[in-house]
């Protein structure tokens, strides 16, 4: 009987699939993960005085006979210990031999975690943690499965009935950034109060405050009233919203001066003419925005509008991970950057 099992089925009944010897998590969800690597360690080592039983190495610079050793260490607290390679796709690389010979044959009741991105299922090592181990896989549902999924983690997470035009609302809005989604869930929750219903218009109000005060955000900032953007930006934050959300949101009002910049320019390389206003046009801004649109691009001016993709893609990574700035300041930094004059905002900024 194959072991592999989808998170989003192994986190709503764990019970039903109980941690082996050797335990593979693999795929790019990371709140999928992040939430099975939780219920695996629960699993596995329960409540208490669970982390004097758990060992953590890091995938890159882990030794086999290190991580060997500690498998064959006796649990200080309970029954078992556990031991996870964070990170573990070189590890799984280096000593992939040592890790079939150990499926085939654990020399311990403690269990081995691999987390791991990629996991390819014509290797002998998957086809023996499928045949002995347990393996979860860590993908976001598709666009159809998605509202689905939010109805039975609504439940199952929050303890909130959430309709399903409600949850078809939220996927509309966030798409499938399960962690975000979660996040709405928690706030709806909230709202709701245990065992509480939540509807359409309940998601509707919480994207609309959200949307309307990032509009406000954004609108300052291309206005050149920095003060009164970071205010907007504190309130998104101190009201508990995630700042990948929230760039998510204020990218998109941006992109589309980025998009008619880059029209504008393209249309004087080949020789032609055209002006910002129809620029803004072909890039859908609606006619009753196109005049402030339209000033907020002429202050931001064409070396600044042709940065504009550099900037948001910036500040998307670092938001995830590649700079060891604060969220909050990666946010401030592109709200700087838009506000501020042109001969002030364009430069680059070290990490």
């Amino acid at each position: 009987m194959a072991n592999t099992v989808s998170a989003i089925d192994y986190l709503m009944a764990p019970r039903n699939y109980p941690p082996a010897a050797v335990c593979v998590v693999f795929g790019d969800e990371d709140f999928l993960k992040r939430r099975t690597l939780l219920a695996l360690r629960k699993a596995v080592l329960g409540e208490g005085d669970a982390d004097f039983s758990l060992s953590t190495f890091e995938g890159p610079s882990a030794q086999w006979r290190d991580v060997e050793e500690d498998l064959s260490t006796r649990a200080m607290f309970g029954s078992k210990r556990l031991v996870l390679i964070e990170e573990a796709d070189e590890f799984v690389t280096r000593y992939r031999a040592q890790l079939e010979a150990y499926v085939a044959r654990p020399r311990s009741t403690n269990v081995l975690v691999l987390d791991v991105q990629s996991w390819a299922a014509n290797t002998r090592l998957y086809k023996a943690v499928d045949a002995k181990g347990l393996q979860i896989r860590c993908a976001a549902p598709d666009t159809k499965s998605l509202p689905s999924w939010l109805v039975g983690w609504a439940k199952h997470a929050h303890g909130i009935d959430l309709a399903q035009p409600a949850a078809e609302a939220l996927a509309e809005m966030i798409g499938a950034e399960l962690g975000l989604l979660d996040q709405e869930l928690a706030k709806l929750a909230v709202s709701a109060g245990p065992g509480g219903k939540v509807n359409a218009d309940m998601v509707g109000q919480l994207a609309a405050w959200r949307a309307r005060t990032t509009w406000v955000m954004i609108e300052a900032a291309l206005d050149g009233n920095l003060p009164k953007a970071l205010v907007e930006l504190d309130r998104l934050l101190l009201a508990g919203e995630s700042p990948v959300g929230i760039l998510a949101q204020a990218a998109a009002p941006l992109r589309r001066l980025a998009a008619a910049t880059r029209l504008v320019v393209d249309a004087e390389s080949a020789g032609r003419r055209m002006s910002l206003r129809s620029a803004l046009e072909q890039v859908g801004v609606h006619p009753y925005y196109l005049p402030a649109t339209e000033r907020q691009l002429r202050r931001l001016g064409r070396e600044r509008g042709q940065r504009l993709y550099q900037w948001l893609l910036e500040a998307d990574l670092d938001l995830k991970g590649a700079s060891r700035l604060a969220p909050q300041t990666v946010l401030e930094r592109l709200l700087v950057r838009v506000a501020s004059p042109q001969h002030l905002a364009s430069g680059t900024t070290q990490r």
